[in-house]
């Protein structure tokens, strides 16, 4: 992993703690969901630095979760993050769910509380895939239940790399990840430049997630990512909320990552 990935790991840092600190009063339950959480750390690539990844991050927030669904395909990286997490948060309510979260999607939603008149229950969900590998009717699914997803839509190189073959070509990786297959239409009727194609993506996205009712996160709200060496575009983070409160922790989140002040100052 690139040294990028400390720019995203602080981000969700910063927005867990604001999320599970700020809506502990608010909620009956707060669960923390992570669709691709790996073994708990990542180290940067030809360094010796290792860095907290998305699980544990979220395990060692002030105010912990009422629950955690972790979500592994690989079975050793699983079986690494579930004795990493039993060692440094061994009182956390944590479910393990081990595949592919699509094709165990059934299970991390029973694995979610189910909200009532006397239960309200909210519930993050990081998504954070290698690449723009993401199946929307997996988010579709998901949010059924009353969840916040912060998104990494890693579409820098892939987009640049596989233009031709997602435009003109067979190509359903981005129909899948969007949910839908007019976008090629859309796309072709903006007659834009193809530099634009990665905004274009991100857009779509937003859209998509409008379609269940998520509130439009546009372009500006989402936080793009460069490469250190290159600063090529890599990914964008972006929070998909269907409150406003939300948006106003992201905010803050926005703002510290671009002036890099204290984050109350």
């Amino acid at each position: 992993m690139g040294t990028w990935a400390e720019d995203k790991y602080r981000l969700l840092a910063l927005y867990d703690g604001l999320f599970s600190t700020g809506m502990k009063h608010k909620w009956d339950q707060r669960v923390y969901i992570d669709l691709y959480s790996g073994a708990g750390f990542s180290r940067i690539r030809g360094t010796n630095t290792v860095l907290k990844a998305s699980p544990m991050i979220a395990l060692t927030v002030t105010d912990l979760f009422d629950k955690y669904v972790f979500c592994e395909e690989e079975p050793e990286l699983m079986s690494a993050l579930k004795a990493r997490a039993t060692r440094l948060a061994p009182e956390a309510n944590a479910v393990f769910i081990s595949g592919s979260c699509d094709t165990e999607v059934e299970q991390i939603c029973t694995a979610i509380p189910r909200g009532s008149s006397d239960n309200h229950v909210l519930s993050l969900c990081v998504v954070d895939p290698f690449d723009f590998g993401i199946k929307f009717e997996t988010l579709r699914r998901i949010s059924s239940a009353l969840v916040d997803f912060v998104v990494l839509l890693a579409i820098g190189m892939d987009a640049n790399r596989n233009y031709a073959n997602y435009v003109e070509g067979n190509s359903t990786k981005i129909d899948e990840a969007l949910g839908n297959r007019q976008w090629r239409e859309r796309w072709k009727d903006k007659a834009t430049q193809r530099s634009r194609f990665r905004e274009f993506l991100a857009n779509e996205f937003s859209r998509s997630m409008q379609s269940l009712g998520y509130l439009t996160t546009p372009l500006h709200q989402m936080k793009q990512v460069r490469s250190v060496d290159r600063n090529l575009p890599l990914y964008y983070l972006a929070l998909f909320s269907r409150h406003e409160m939300a948006f106003k922790l992201w905010d803050q989140v926005l703002k510290y990552s671009t002036d890099q002040r204290a984050l109350w100052d």
